[in-house]
């Protein structure tokens, strides 16, 4: 049976409660040993950081001070090419060929993996964990549904059982917070204190960070 270490990425521009909670309820559910948080430098489907790599990495450890079994890693941000998360997995791997990794995300985020570069390669290093919300949302694309077939998992102990390849749905808290939402509050000159940890916040205002529209 092997130990678990979560992998959660984004571009956390700014990492906000949200974040934070649900990978703790995943780390709880999973009695993972370890979550290594990975923020993107540049991200290969969406719009570059409003921020500025060094600082989304400071706020990114200022804000899981206290919490060891979070561990921020910045790989990706040594990487001057876009941030594939299967080669981030691949180096994870290289680096902990020990380990069972789940690669967490949202049921968004899932539903959209077939845009995912050779996204097919991802349960070769790692099992995915879907962050559940209660509704049943939208139907998964066909080809994701067809490469689900029979790696759905019943529980955290097959993903203790394989190295990877394995699909965990684990529900999570709803916490309705947003980074888009809260550099849109910041624009208008509006106040995001309990969005994000309270280091995070006087961070951003010393810094005047997200001043304008992104």
């Amino acid at each position: 049976m092997g130990t678990l270490t979560g992998i959660f990425g984004g571009t956390f521009d700014p990492v906000h409660n949200a974040h934070l909670r649900v990978a703790l309820d995943v780390v709880e559910a999973g009695a993972l040993v370890e979550l290594r948080l990975i923020p993107c430098h540049i991200p290969p489907h969406r719009e570059s950081p409003a921020v500025d790599a060094a600082t989304r990495l400071h706020m990114l450890r200022m804000a899981v001070r206290g919490e060891p079994r979070f561990v921020v890693d910045d790989r990706e941000l040594r990487r001057d090419t876009p941030s594939w998360t299967v080669d981030t997995l691949r180096t994870l791997r290289a680096d902990f060929p020990d380990r069972h990794f789940c690669l967490l995300m949202g049921s968004d985020s899932f539903r959209g993996l077939p845009t995912w570069s050779r996204w097919r390669e991802l349960g070769e290093f790692a099992h995915i964990v879907v962050m559940q919300r209660p509704d049943p949302g939208r139907p998964v694309p066909d080809a994701l549904a067809e490469w689900l077939r029979g790696r759905e998992a019943d529980g955290w102990g097959a993903l203790r059982r394989e190295r990877s390849g394995r699909v965990l749905f684990q529900p999570v808290a709803q916490l309705a917070i947003s980074a888009t939402d809260i550099r849109e509050r910041l624009a208008r000159g509006g106040s995001i204190r309990y969005l994000v940890p309270d280091a995070v916040w006087d961070h951003i205002q010393q810094e005047g960070l997200y001043l304008t529209p992104s």
